[in-house]
């Protein structure tokens, strides 16, 4: 882990407090407490895992997490806020696109495999970030190679010393114009990869897309790439020598091992949608592969070893949510096996008017921040008067109460809704003030709140 965190340059251990986790969510999610809670606990727990001795740590397991809650309520929005917030390889995914192993799709080791993944690119993403200073300086000189390539001196050994001195003189003064910025748009040739494409050597190898990418990806780094001679300007040959550059600074072999040990001991996997793939107790047809895929997670989330292109990714300490809305269906349901590998339950509440209020006006990144900063740019300046928000929230709240309950989702449409006509005629309206009031909000939704038919249809 040392090595990791010297590689990142940046603290990889977690040591947020749980009050400073849920102090961190408070900035985007409004409410859903205890599920805030449950997942600062959960990281705290890998803190604290590392602070034991070796022979004890190994024995310590995540506390696996069931979320239940309608749609639109955070349940998503908790998980990747916390994979960002402690810098964490994060993937989401919906337990109904699996199917049982043998039956045509995906298998539940598709979502290690793209942890790992995840993993591995961030990591190299960041050596490549690491090294691009060096990169660039050994790019700068190719297009120096390629606009002024030293010549082949002769005569005698003055005459070449000459020779070579008028020649440094004007590469130096090339490479000042090349620091510049006067040789951007100078075109030049160079010689480009160019891999051959391999979609078509695969063809249909199973049911499962990714395993076909990574199959792809692997026979691709095995064929030899051509170079393709291609005519540049100079600003997009040094983009393209410095990535080629930098990859040659770095271990691959060292990044993939870096990145599936991460993926090993922070790794987080969201399952959503995990009440779909609860059978109705019927034994033939989509129920059996739905039964199949409970009994297929299991050892992923207990704890096994799965294969992946860049090595086995042990599933150990992975850390799993899962979600799902159980409408007409109770976590008890699921197969008791799958039930005691998530043993913390916590059930997050609807929204109410006063949440939809706190939405529109908390967050870092508010509905009403973003119409405002979208708007500014067309010279449109937005307001809301003091009574507009909390009618907004209502009619929200009604609206969610009357047709399908989507919670927060449903502020986007109401406000796409109030901002409709004057997002269209924006660019004609430069100077303008654009001023929200219940007055305007009536006007632009009142119609179709008063309509349950019509309010269905639209919202």
């Amino acid at each position: 882990m040392k090595i990791i965190n010297k590689i990142l340059g940046k603290n990889t251990s977690n040591s947020l407090t749980p009050k400073e986790i849920v102090r961190k969510l408070d900035e985007y999610i409004i409410g859903q407490d205890e599920g805030k809670k449950a997942v600062a606990v959960a990281i705290r727990n890998r803190w604290r895992r590392k602070q034991i001795e070796e022979g004890m740590r190994k024995e310590v397991m995540p506390r696996n997490i069931l979320m239940i809650g309608p749609t639109g309520v955070g349940k998503t929005e908790i998980a990747r806020r916390l994979a960002d917030l402690v810098d964490a390889p994060f993937v989401k995914v919906e337990a109904s696109k699996y199917t049982e192993v043998g039956y045509h799709g995906r298998d539940v080791e598709s979502m290690i495999r793209d942890l790992a993944k995840v993993s591995v690119n961030e990591f190299r993403n960041r050596e490549i970030e690491r090294v691009k200073g060096e990169a660039a300086l050994h790019a700068e000189e190719r297009i120096l190679d390629l606009m002024l390539p030293e010549p082949t001196y002769s005569g005698d050994e003055e005459e070449m010393r000459k020779s070579k001195e008028r020649w440094e003189r004007t590469r130096g003064k090339l490479r000042d114009r090349l620091r510049s910025g006067d040789l951007e748009e100078k075109p030049v040739e160079i010689a480009a990869q160019d891999k051959a494409p391999v979609s078509g050597v695969i063809g249909a190898i199973g049911g499962d897309d990714m395993m076909g990418l990574e199959m792809q990806d692997m026979i691709s780094s095995l064929m030899p790439g051509k170079k393709k001679q291609r005519r540049v300007p100079v600003q997009e040959a040094l983009r393209i020598f410095t990535q080629e550059e930098a990859e040659k600074l770095i271990d691959e072999e060292a990044i993939n091992k870096m990145g599936i040990e991460r993926a090993e001991q922070e790794g987080l996997v969201f399952i959503d949608e995990i009440d779909k793939i609860i059978g109705t107790g019927k034994e033939s047809g989509p129920d059996v592969s739905r039964e199949g895929v409970q009994r297929d997670l299991l050892p992923i989330v207990e704890g096994c070893t799965v294969s992946t292109k860049f090595g086995g990714v042990k599933t150990d300490h992975i850390l799993f949510i899962a979600a799902g809305a159980f409408h007409g269906k109770k976590p008890s349901d699921l197969i008791p096996e799958l039930q005691g590998r998530f043993p913390i339950r916590v059930e997050l509440q609807s929204l109410t008017k006063e949440d939809f209020e706190r939405i529109l006006t908390h967050p870092k990144n508010a509905l009403t921040k973003q119409y405002e900063l979208l708007l500014e740019t067309e010279g449109v300046t937005v307001e809301f008067s003091k009574d507009s928000l909390p009618h907004i929230a209502e009619l929200t709240a009604k609206v969610n109460q009357n047709t399908d309950d989507i919670g927060a989702r449903r502020l986007h449409t109401v406000m796409e809704k109030i901002f409709e006509e004057v997002s269209f005629n924006a660019p004609d309206m430069k100077g303008e003030k654009f001023v929200v009031t219940p007055e305007i909000i009536d006007q632009k939704l009142s119609d179709i709140t008063e309509d349950e038919d019509l309010s269905r249809f639209i919202l």
